[in-house]
C-alpha cells in the first residue's frame, strides 16, 4: 500500500482498537487486577478484531502488516486499555510465535500458530531462569536426545502467561559440553506435557497477568518440535529480543499517553484555590513536560519503525532499538510520576490509571533487557 493508504488503514484500525479497549478492557481492569486474571474469552474477542494475528503470515491465520501500522496499533491498545497486565498476557504470543514462524517446520507451524492467532490457545516464551536472565548463554535447562524425543530438565521463571499457556517456546541447552551460546537450542513444549509443573508468582504490578515459575522434570517432547537446528538458538533469541523491545517501547509510550489523558482530565475539572488546576502555571508546565517527552519518544519510535520496514536493521538499528526502549520506558516513568503528582491523593488510590501504571513501570525497565544491558548492547553495536 502507498503512504496515503497506510495512513487511512492505520487511522481506521486504531479507531476500532480504541473502541474495543474502551468497551472490552478499560471498564474491567480493576476487577481483573483484583481477580489476578482476565477472562480467556478476551483472546477470542481480540482475535475477532484481527489483533492477535497482526504481522503474521496469512496462510497461518494472520494479517501481513508493516511496523508502521503495528506500532500505532500497539500504542493505542496500551493508551486506551491502560493495563500492562492485560496487554502482557493477551499478547504473550508476540514473543513466543515469531521464533516458530522463523524456524519451525511447516507441520509445527500449522499445529501451533493458527489456534493461537484465533484466540483458542495461548503461547508463552520461556527463557529466564532462577539463576539468571540477561545472560542467556549461561542458561542451565537441558534437553537431551533420546531416540525420537528430547527429555527436558530444568526451571524457568517470570514467565508471562505461564499458568495458562498451551504452548511454550523454550530455550534449552542441547550440548552439555558447550557451556556458552553454541549449546543453546529452541524447542516447543505443550502445556499439558507430563512432568511440567507451574507455580503462580505474585507481583508489584501487572496483577491481571499470570506469571509463573515452571519446572521441567523429565518432560518428553517429540524431536519434531525442535525449532531450527541444534545449537543455533542463541542467535535467534537475540534477534527475537529486537521485536520484543520495539513493542515494549511502543507500549511504554501508549501508557505514558494514558497517564497524560487522565492527568489532563483531572486538572481541568479539579479546583484548588477557586480555580481549575490548569489555571495554575505549575500544573500547566507539568503537563507540557509530559507531552514533550511523549512527542519526542513517539517520533523516535516512528523513525525506528520506518527503518525496520525499509529493511535497514543492521547493528546501528539494533543500538537504536535498545536506546529507544530506555527512552520510552523513562518517558513512561516520568509521565506516571507526574500523573500521580497532579492527581494528588487520588493518584495514590487503586482504580486510577496513573496509580496502576506507576506500579507497572518498573517491569518494562527490566523485562526484555534491563536499562543497563540495553546501554551495554548499544555501546557494543555502535563500536564504543
Amino acid at each position: 500500500m502507498n503512504a496515503e493508504e497506510l495512513r487511512e488503514a492505520t487511522a481506521a484500525l486504531c479507531d476500532s482498537v480504541e473502541r474495543f479497549c474502551k468497551s472490552e478492557i478499560a471498564p474491567h481492569v480493576s476487577a481483573w487486577d483484583a481477580a489476578g486474571e482476565f477472562p480467556r474469552k478476551l483472546y477470542q474477542r481480540a482475535a475477532g478484531l484481527g489483533l492477535l494475528g497482526l504481522g503474521y503470515p496469512e496462510e497461518l491465520g494472520g494479517t501481513s502488516a508493516p511496523y508502521a501500522l503495528r506500532m500505532p496499533v500497539w500504542r493505542t491498545l496500551c493508551r486506551h486499555g491502560a493495563s500492562g497486565g492485560v496487554q502482557a498476557s493477551l499478547f504473550s504470543h508476540n514473543i513466543a510465535l515469531p521464533l516458530v514462524v522463523a524456524l519451525g517446520s511447516d507441520a509445527v507451524k500449522r499445529e501451533v500458530i493458527p489456534p493461537v492467532l484465533a484466540g483458542e490457545q495461548i503461547a508463552a516464551l520461556g527463557i529466564t531462569e532462577p539463576g539468571g536472565g540477561s545472560d542467556v548463554a549461561a542458561l542451565k535447562t537441558t534437553a537431551r536426545r533420546e531416540g525420537d524425543e528430547y527429555v527436558i530438565d530444568g526451571e524457568k521463571i517470570f514467565i508471562t502467561s505461564g499458568m495458562r499457556a498451551d504452548w511454550f517456546t523454550l530455550a534449552v541447552r542441547t550440548d552439555p559440553d558447550n557451556k556458552g551460546a553454541g549449546g543453546i537450542s529452541l524447542i516447543v513444549v505443550t502445556g499439558d506435557a507430563a512432568g511440567l509443573s507451574r507455580t503462580r508468582l505474585d507481583k508489584m504490578g501487572w496483577l491481571s497477568s499470570d506469571t509463573a515459575h515452571l519446572r521441567f522434570d523429565g518432560v518428553r517432547v517429540p524431536a519434531r518440535y525442535l525449532l531450527g537446528r541444534e545449537g543455533a538458538g542463541f542467535k535467534a533469541i537475540m534477534g527475537n529480543f529486537n521485536g520484543e523491545r520495539l513493542g515494549l517501547a511502543a507500549g511504554a509510550i501508549g501508557f505514558a499517553e494514558a497517564c497524560f489523558d487522565e492527568a489532563l482530565a483531572w486538572a481541568r475539572q479539579r479546583t484548588a484555590f477557586g480555580q481549575p488546576l490548569t489555571q495554575h502555571q505549575v500544573i500547566r508546565h507539568k503537563l507540557v513536560d509530559v507531552r514533550q517527552r511523549i512527542c519526542a519518544s513517539g517520533a523516535w519510535l516512528d523513525a525506528v519503525a520506518a527503518r525496520a520496514d525499509a529493511g535497514d536493521m543492521g547493528p546501528d538499528w539494533v543500538a537504536e532499538v535498545c536506546t529507544l526502549k530506555n527512552q520510552a520506558t523513562q518517558t513512561m516513568q516520568f509521565c506516571a510520576d507526574a500523573g500521580v503528582q497532579i492527581l494528588g491523593g487520588m493518584g495514590y488510590m487503586r482504580g486510577t490509571v496513573c496509580e496502576r501504571i506507576y506500579r507497572e513501570v518498573k517491569v518494562v525497565t527490566i523485562g526484555g533487557g534491563t536499562e543497563e544491558i540495553m546501554k551495554e548492547l548499544a555501546a557494543k553495536q555502535w563500536g564504543f
